[in-house]
């Protein structure tokens, strides 16, 4: 079981789902990204959080937060340790005064509770081998406009080579939702990414 450190790169809201934000997480050491489709509530604790704004009453997570240092425990981490049937797990790694607890919960939660207490967050690698999006944009340089070249546009032979060039696409534009359907329609064709 091998852990990345991954920190959050940015939230946006979801064209395609109503009311759902894409949550994005960035490999510490490395260039992929990790996006979570998370709720509006969620999104909202979050981003409140990251912003240093408090709300006027206590949100969930800040009613969780004040029950955890209550109690005389600490949170030290939380770990996104699986991804099933298209949903992500994570857990709440807890010390007690005696012992550790890993506490099942939802990533969104999990990484609520994490900005509230600035504890590292992790993946476990297979997941972010399994659903992470390589991102290329912060090792390019800065480019000049390229002069206008005869070549033809490229014509693409196979539905794989098309999807890998709208993946591209996509991560470029920061576009981590349609890339994530991108990445699974690649799968259904049975290719894996490199």
């Amino acid at each position: 079981m091998e852990k990345i450190q991954v920190d959050i790169l940015g939230i946006s809201s979801s064209p395609s789902n109503a009311g759902a934000y894409a949550l994005i997480l960035k490999e510490l050491h490395g260039n992929r990204r990790l996006p979570i489709i998370i709720g509006a509530f969620e999104a909202q604790a979050i981003a409140l959080e990251l912003e240093g704004m408090k709300p006027p009453r206590p949100l969930t997570h800040d009613l969780m937060k004040t029950i955890i240092d209550t109690f005389a425990v600490s949170l030290n981490e939380v770990y996104i340790n699986e991804l099933r049937d298209g949903t992500f797990y994570a857990k709440l790694i807890i010390e007690g005064v005696s012992n550790t607890e890993e506490i099942d919960s939802r990533p969104s939660d999990a990484i609520a509770l994490a900005v509230r207490y600035s504890v590292p967050m992790f993946v476990d690698a297979d997941v972010l081998n399994e659903a992470g999006i390589r991102s290329d944009t912060e090792e390019e340089e800065p480019h000049e406009t390229p002069e206008p070249t005869e070549e033809p546009v490229k014509k693409y032979t196979t539905k794989y080579e098309q999807l890998q060039a709208q993946l591209k696409d996509a991560v470029e534009k920061e576009d981590y939702e349609r890339a994530a359907k991108i990445r699974d329609e690649l799968r259904k064709l049975g290719v894996s990414e490199q």
